[in-house]
């Protein structure tokens, strides 16, 4: 199998280094917006770089890999249908929901394969989670807590094209809150608060985010998140009910500090970042769609398991604009209604 690697930032070129030595991959072919990046590190994976995007169109290649910048998944999404190629895409598919539904409609009507790139759902304890509530060993689920704080923010250059804090951060809770739980999202009230540095404030985004979701049974969730948590990177999830309680993301690298006097120390080594917290779960969703693409798998996560949790944090955003509570119905779903 020849894949085609569109974008080689940080986490192209883990994926990449994941796709290179994986047995049913005989090559790939990288390109870039930096040429000189793509060339750098094909010669450190002994493969092949392209010029540009046209090439991996012409040279051939049974499947596509897009790590670009958020603006151009949606177009390249559409041109890799056009060519009748499967496509693993990080997330989103774009910041917005027409895009997104343009580009659903493309895969559809090319009858193509769309995987999503939510490395949550491919990590060991959201997948423990998820057997959990499934099983019944919680009991009926009451409230879930759902948090994501970056030990730093990104480049104030990226928070202009990254959609906002609930787009571009939370969106991963939202997605996986609906994995873990099985339940949809009926409404939201989202509001979020721009201190810290003034890029923030420039950008139009909020450096810290909450969210107070009512899942269509009834229980209650919250999503958290910042960009400026300086113990360390942490992302969490609990899962209360009836009968038990559960913790995804609590281990001795949890950068939490206990005040009790019998309390656990804090860590030693704190996660500093996703690429790091995450590393087993990305390899993890890359050897599934090689999986999916070989017809050995069903696709664990389509574009319209996407555009739900893109509808969330859209909601989020109304609500956060407009101070009010927000109902999913009032964001359009129209690839299911079509």
């Amino acid at each position: 199998m020849r894949i085609g690697v569109i974008g080689t930032g940080r986490i192209g070129t883990l994926h990449a280094r994941t796709l290179s030595r994986h047995r049913d991959v005989g090559s790939l072919i990288l390109t870039d917006a930096d040429p000189a990046r793509a060339q750098g590190l094909a010669h450190r994976l002994g493969e092949t770089a392209a010029p540009g995007v046209d090439e991996i169109f012409t040279w051939g290649v049974d499947a596509v890999v897009i790590t670009t910048a958020t603006p151009a998944h949606a177009e390249l999404i559409g041109r890799a249908a056009r060519s009748g190629l499967p496509v693993f895409c990080e997330k989103p598919i774009a910041l917005d929901l027409p895009a997104t539904l343009a580009a659903l409609a493309e895969v559809e009507t090319a009858g193509t394969i769309l995987q999503m790139g939510f490395q949550r759902r491919f990590d060991a304890g959201y997948a423990g989670a998820r057997e959990a509530v499934r099983a019944g060993r919680l009991g009926r689920l009451h409230t879930v807590r759902a948090m994501t704080c970056d030990q730093s923010p990104p480049p104030a250059e990226w928070l202009a094209l990254s959609g906002g804090l609930f787009r571009d951060t939370l969106i991963h809770d939202f997605d996986v809150l609906r994995w873990v739980t099985g339940r949809e999202v009926a409404d939201v009230y989202a509001t979020g608060s721009d201190g810290g540095p003034a890029m923030f404030r420039e950008a139009g985004d909020v450096g810290t985010g909450a969210a107070l979701l009512t899942l269509d049974d009834g229980t209650l969730a919250t999503a958290t998140a910042t960009r400026l948590n300086g113990a360390g990177y942490d992302v969490r999830m609990e899962l209360a009910g009836e009968r038990d309680t559960v913790v995804v993301g609590l281990d001795d690298r949890t950068p939490l500090a206990s005040t009790e006097p019998t309390g656990p120390p804090p860590a030693d080594k704190p996660w500093e970042g996703f690429l790091e917290r995450f590393g087993p779960a990305y390899e993890a969703e890359l050897n599934a769609f090689v999986d999916v693409v070989l017809g050995e798998r069903p696709n664990p996560c389509d574009g319209h398991e996407a555009l739900q949790a893109l509808r969330v944090a859209e909601a989020c955003e109304v609500s956060r604009r407009e101070r009010r509570p927000v109902a999913l119905a009032e964001i359009p779903d129209r690839v299911r209604a079509s």
